[in-house]
């Protein structure tokens, strides 16, 4: 009887596009595989703001638990949303290689009165509507990084996948909202007329997807390493060390990106208040093999800038 593999995911569209990703990857080495799709908590309560919600691994802790209790034997996961400490037992075995990492503002077209323009997405542009925007996210990353440039502006929550996000948007009296643009490309729903934004720091492994097993699955753990990819895996494995470091998570406004340029990782990590005022930046360009330690150093820094005030700040206000 031929041995077959049960990958878990959340039963949106893009999870099972990146759940079908891994499977065909494996189907080409001749390893069989089926699907299993789980409903996560964070799929099943659409109304609470996820900064207020509070808790790690919203989107994935149904999935390891499913893996623990030997429901599944693999779980694939959107690598930001996937917290920097796993559940005792399971282990990252492969991380693919990274789409699109940026941020993209995505219009309501449904307003004949929208006026807004590709300055808001470039990185020396400057607002020049003539009336506030109404953005809507429930990111406290894209909240902060937009209030710091647009203190003017309003920002409303939006929860839900990307389909039901962006139904919302065009059902809805605001100007636009904000969406990771790798996950709206994977399943081809990216509008014409959405907005890079240039200048918005992604979230600690933006655009990445992980695949977690248990850590006794040997055989499983053999064929899962050699969809690797090691450039990926190196940026973000220093984006969420700098995470991990300053302590954040989903009700902290926390961005890291780390790219590999001749040889080299060129990091940039951020910390911002919860209303955009106050924003420290760092910068580290190292070589690849003295990498290890770049977002940890980079996060010591923040600290010592003044991060740590704004971190137990956050820490009381939730």
């Amino acid at each position: 009887m031929t041995r077959y593999w049960r990958i878990g995911t959340r039963d949106s569209q893009l999870a099972m596009w990146q759940a079908s990703w891994v499977k065909d990857l494996l189907t080409q080495q001749g390893t069989a595989t089926e699907l299993v799709p789980i409903k996560s908590e964070g799929d099943i309560d659409l109304t609470t703001p996820l900064y207020e919600m509070g808790v790690q691994g919203i989107f994935t802790k149904t999935l390891d638990a499913a893996l623990l209790k030997g429901d599944i034997d693999i779980a694939v996961h959107s690598m930001k949303d996937v917290p920097t400490q796993l559940a005792k037992g399971l282990v990252q075995a492969a991380v693919l290689p990274r789409a699109a990492y940026a941020d993209v503002l995505v219009l309501n077209h449904a307003l004949p009165d929208n006026t807004c323009n590709e300055t808001i997405g470039n990185e020396t542009g400057l607002n020049t509507m003539q009336h506030p925007l109404v953005i809507a996210t429930s990111s406290v990353r894209r909240r902060a990084q937009w209030l710091h440039r647009f203190p003017q502006h309003q920002l409303e929550s939006l929860r839900g996948n990307v389909n039901s996000r962006l139904q919302k948007v065009y059902n809805s009296r605001w100007n636009g909202a904000i969406f990771a643009r790798a996950g709206l490309e994977r399943i081809a729903v990216l509008p014409k007329n959405a907005i890079t934004l240039e200048w918005m720091l992604p979230a600690p492994a933006q655009g990445a997807v992980v695949v977690v097993t248990r850590a006794d699955q040997t055989e499983l753990l053999e064929l899962l390493g050699k969809l690797n990819d090691e450039n990926t895996a190196l940026c973000t494995q220093i984006e969420r060390s700098f995470l991990r470091a300053l302590q954040g998570g989903c009700t902290t406004p926390i961005s890291a990106l780390a790219k590999v340029i001749d040889g080299h990782i060129a990091f940039t990590g951020q910390l911002m208040s919860l209303d955009g005022r106050e924003k420290i930046e760092v910068k580290r360009l190292v070589p690849v093999e003295a990498a290890s330690t770049i977002g940890t150093d980079a996060a010591v820094e923040v600290l010592e800038l003044g991060g740590a005030p704004i971190i137990e700040q956050i820490k009381q206000l939730g």
